[in-house]
């Protein structure tokens, strides 16, 4: 593969794991230079930018580079204004030596530098952050970093309860909500803490893709029948092994009939055994397209459990133990602000804080809130409204099986003022539309009416997990 494909295949990677806002931040006029002796030279525009992919992504880029192949060792990281073809030296990348700035707040260039100096040599830095080719699992995804709130509460507590008899209680879990809700860290913590207290037991993560790309190779590599035959039987022992499997994304294998039943068949082998099935999916599987009825009848077998958006409240506890676990610190102010910004989105909310942090080590100094909002309107992008307010009510009427024309009237029956608070709450987080306009649209009602709607919907979110489920649900059929 030619260092163009290698890289192209790493930004892949790369772009489906990290936020968008990241991914332009740390990857553009990114590129590899050369190869030498397992050696990858990969090009950076400034220090800075090398110092970040040193400290936040060298395991993942080494990573996928050694899955394209094996042969490659290291990756260094040159300033590609420097004469990237004679031989670096190690000033010139991978020394951890930050050039320049001062220390930023509370420390920060010191402790970007003690990280990056653990890992100058360009080697994969420590074992554990190495994601184990036996089972998939990265170990970095634990409990001691999941933040539970009342937007995950009941998926975590589900998770607690498959951990304590696992293929016994809720078997399988089905884990569904939008991107960047923390359903892949919440399943693979799962994993992890399996494989710690039950040493004896095998377990497995696998995307749905990967698992369908198995699949296809036991059938196409095999020759003539018997040989097919051999190659799908090690497939099926392949995974037939395992004690627990964890099945990530299975909404991509929506349209592959034959993985599909393989699929079928492996679940049922599984779960006849008492081995722990665990799934993640974007959305419910009832509102997955192109799903075999008889697999979505064994989702629902089990324990099926939403991650909404998480709530304000977790949105700041999530920022403040992201720059915990990096011993970072920025005002209460910008925190919350940045909570109440980037609202549906935890990578786009990391992203976020990567941001700020950024422009923190370049400046040598925390921005200023009036620079923090410029920044965020740059690179927090706002829910395409696809959709008319009038259409929005009626999905949410829809839902709840009313006629859209009650949410408009002067009722107050009960049946009709959840659904009614509802269509205000979204309209209002999910589509920016002002306080005045959806009174406006919602029967004439005034300004006030509309915020003691959207208020009540937040505070009652806070303890009602079934509400976030209905509003992730409502949310799915809207987008």
């Amino acid at each position: 593969m030619d260092t163009k494909k290698l890289w192209d295949s790493v930004l892949v990677e790369m772009e489906l794991s990290v936020s968008k806002p990241s991914f332009a931040t740390w990857f553009k006029d990114t590129g590899i230079s050369h190869q030498e002796d397992g050696v990858v030279f990969v090009n950076v525009p400034n220090n800075f930018v090398k110092d970040w992919l040193l400290k936040k992504y060298h395991s993942s880029i080494l990573r996928s580079l050694r899955d394209q192949s094996p042969l490659i060792r290291s990756v260094e990281y040159i300033i590609s204004r420097e004469d990237v073809r004679r031989k670096p030296s190690t000033d010139q990348y991978g020394s951890g030596v930050s050039h320049g700035g001062s220390s930023g707040i509370n420390g920060l260039n010191s402790n970007i530098n003690s990280d990056i100096a653990t890992s100058a040599s360009g080697e994969l830095p420590l074992a554990d952050h190495y994601i184990n080719k036996e089972d998939g699992l990265n170990p970095r995804y634990t409990f001691d970093s999941f933040v539970v709130g009342p937007f995950n509460e009941l998926a975590h507590a589900a998770a607690q309860a498959v951990i304590k008899k696992p293929g016994i209680v809720y078997n399988p879990v089905f884990i569904y909500g939008s991107t960047g809700h923390g359903k892949t860290h919440l399943i693979q913590a799962i994993g992890n803490q399996i494989k710690k207290q039950y040493p004896e037991m095998r377990v497995h993560y696998v995307t749905s893709e990967r698992f369908a790309t198995d699949y296809i190779n036991s059938v196409h590599s095999g020759q003539g029948a018997q040989g097919i035959s051999n190659k799908v039987n090690n497939f099926k022992e392949k995974y037939r092994k395992y004690d627990v499997l964890i099945m990530d994304d299975i909404q991509f294998l929506s349209k592959t009939e034959k993985t599909q039943e393989e699929l079928f068949h492996l679940f049922n082998y599984l779960h006849d055994n008492n081995k722990q099935i665990i799934f993640s999916s974007d959305k419910h599987p009832n509102y997955i397209p192109n799903l075999e009825d008889r697999l979505r009848s064994r989702f629902h077998a089990g324990m099926i459990v939403d991650i909404p958006a998480p709530d304000h409240e977790s949105r700041v506890a999530i920022l403040k133990n992201k720059l915990l676990s990096q011993n970072l610190s920025v005002s209460p102010e910008v925190i919350d602000f940045l909570a109440a910004s980037v609202v549906t989105n935890i990578r786009e909310l990391e992203g976020a804080l990567n941001a700020i942090v950024m422009q923190t080590q370049m400046k040598g100094q925390e921005p200023t809130l009036q620079e923090v909002k410029n920044l965020i309107k740059n690179t927090n992008k706002p829910m395409k409204k696809v959709l008319s307010p009038k259409e929005v009510v009626k999905i949410v009427a829809d839902f709840y099986n009313i006629e859209e024309d009650s949410i408009y009237e002067k009722t107050r029956k009960k049946e009709v003022i959840k659904p009614r608070q509802i269509s205000m709450y979204i309209l209002r987080e999910d589509f920016s539309i002002s306080y005045p306009s959806i009174g406006e649209k919602m029967g004439g009602r005034d300004h006030t009416t509309v915020i003691h709607s959207c208020e009540k919907i937040k505070n009652d979110l806070k303890n009602n997990s079934a509400l976030g489920q209905e509003i992730s649900q409502i949310r799915s059929m809207i987008s």
